[in-house]
């Protein structure tokens, strides 16, 4: 009876089943539509499919920064998320990757699955669009590649909760959806959403994928719903940016703010200061009485007391890895320049003033996130950006220091759960 145990094999191999489902007419091809996403502020139909964007059009249509439109159009903390009981998720998609003239090849974006909040597998895309940036001239060639299928194989055949996280660290244009069962989209289940601005190591710089970046992190383990408006050297205070946080419906606010204008040496003091009032009067005119939290930035030691901007070296590691220095000079704090400190304790200091009539307003220092003693056992790679390892504790601190005891996002009682 051997040949029954070949049959048998070939029944439960996954691979044939999706041949099997396909060729019996048994497959499910479900329109990509915006019910279908989770943690985007808007959808553009494309020609071949669906492009998820995290700024909405009116935002977009606003921006000259070529840096803001690819930070803005990489999903960092959106997915695809729905009802199914499939065994079988094909995905086609269309990546844009990043190249760096003189830096090493950058690894492929993750497809990371989920299955009722557990990790169930993860893909990557290859082909696809490549963009090519010289960071010397800032001159950027876009080449079309083709599209590529991803597929999630051997899934539980029981109705689940499924999501797919888009990575967070190049372009996903989603072309097709196939499944051997139905598919419907994932009903609220009464999770806060938490809507969080930020600069790259916001959007999720160097973490190992889309759910590891350190606000998902946070948020898987506090069982939030998570908008990621991180956006990789563009945390500027844009008044865009604050009228499209002021217009997405969030349960609970975060906005770190102050790396990004340091390393552009984008302003001065004195603007800063009303620019800081402004941004969050925005975000209050529709959010008046949410839980709103200022972080201040993380420890940074080329830009503790010393101005931007930082200026790329691709020598400077000795292995064609960029790193970053400092190109300011300290005696410029006097005529008005920025620092992170100077940054932190005026960021304290707005808060605690607006506190007085906001009491929903807080603030958290970023060194307790990741401070100098943190840097001395997890220093910065490049130092900018904190590696996989470091998004994983920065987000498990947020998670605690945040959402649970006395922190601004806790309910009474409340407390982080792993998924």
């Amino acid at each position: 009876m051997e040949w029954m145990n070949v049959v048998r094999a070939l029944a439960e191999d996954p691979w044939v089943c999706a041949w099997w489902a396909r060729a019996s007419g048994g497959w499910t091809t479900t329109p990509l539509t915006a019910d279908l996403v989770r943690g985007a502020l808007d959808v553009e139909r494309t020609e071949h499919g669906l492009l998820p964007h995290r700024l909405p059009a009116g935002a977009r249509a606003q921006n000259t920064d070529p840096q803001l439109a690819m930070a803005e159009s990489q999903p960092s903390g959106v997915r695809l998320a729905f009802r199914t009981r499939a065994t079988t998720v094909e995905l086609d998609t269309r990546a844009t990757k990043r190249v760096y003239v003189g830096a090493p090849p950058r690894a492929d974006g993750r497809y990371e699955l989920f299955v009722d909040g557990q990790p169930a597998g993860h893909a990557t895309a290859t082909g696809g669009n490549t963009l090519t940036i010289d960071m010397t001239t800032g001159s950027r060639t876009h080449r079309a590649g083709p599209p590529d299928t991803l597929r999630f194989t051997g899934l539980p055949g029981r109705a689940k909760d499924v999501e797919i996280w888009l990575p967070h660290n190049e372009t996903a244009e989603l072309l097709a959806l196939r499944t051997d069962a139905p598919v419907e989209p994932l009903p609220g289940r009464g999770r806060k959403v938490w809507l969080h601005h930020g600069s790259s190591i916001s959007q999720g710089s160097d973490a190992d994928g889309p759910a590891s970046t350190w606000p998902a992190r946070a948020a898987l383990l506090a069982g939030a719903d998570l908008i990621n408006l991180g956006l990789s050297g563009s945390a500027m205070l844009d008044p865009f940016t604050a009228r499209a946080i002021r217009d997405t419906p969030a349960d609970l606010i975060s906005v770190k703010a102050g790396i990004n204008l340091v390393n552009h040496d984008l302003m001065r003091l004195r603007a800063f200061t009303p620019a800081v009032h402004g941004f969050l009067d925005t975000i209050r005119d529709g959010h008046p009485d949410a839980p709103l939290l200022v972080v201040s930035p993380l420890y940074c030691a080329i830009h503790e007391d010393t101005p931007g901007p930082s200026a790329p070296d691709v020598r400077g590691s000795g292995d064609g890895r960029v790193v970053f220095r400092a190109a300011g000079d300290p005696a410029g704090l006097a005529a008005g320049q920025l620092s992170l400190g100077v940054v932190r304790e005026e960021l304290r200091r707005v808060v605690t003033q607006r506190a007085a009539d906001d009491p929903r307003l807080y603030f958290l220092d970023g060194h307790e996130l990741y401070g100098e003693a943190d840097f001395a056992e997890l220093p910065l790679p490049d130092q900018l950006h904190p590696d996989a390892a470091t998004h994983l504790r920065i987000g498990e601190r947020f998670a605690r220091l945040v959402f649970t005891g006395d922190g601004p996002f806790a309910p009474a009682g409340d407390t982080p759960r792993a998924r």
